[in-house]
């Protein structure tokens, strides 16, 4: 269940800085979108909580921050036509390698 969690906090990660980008305008503080960061981190953070209690706490945050990273990555790309270039989507592509290899060593 300890890995569900991590997944899931991971996903979370990909919530607030999101939230953030959008929380500033040109007219202002968007608060509705800043309110969605904080639920997205504090949500994150307490699933991250539960999940160290099985996972070694150096897999779990850099498992943690790597779905988180991945998934920024791929809604920038997405929701703010961000660059799709090659050398990102190698450089990202290790992430990915970083993260199944921790997952397959702690087994």
């Amino acid at each position: 269940m300890a890995w569900v969690y991590l997944i899931i906090a991971g996903v979370f990660e990909w919530g607030w800085p999101v939230g953030l980008k959008l929380g500033l305008s040109d007219a202002g503080l968007r608060w509705g979108w800043i309110a969605f960061s904080i639920l997205c981190m504090t949500a994150s953070g307490a699933l991250l909580l539960l999940a160290q209690k099985t996972i070694p706490m150096g897999t779990a945050y850099a498992v943690w921050t790597g779905i988180g990273a991945v998934g920024t990555f791929a809604l920038g790309l997405i929701l703010f036509g961000e660059p799709a270039t090659v050398a990102r989507f190698f450089f990202v592509g290790l992430i990915l390698v970083g993260i199944l290899g921790l997952k397959l060593a702690s087994v």
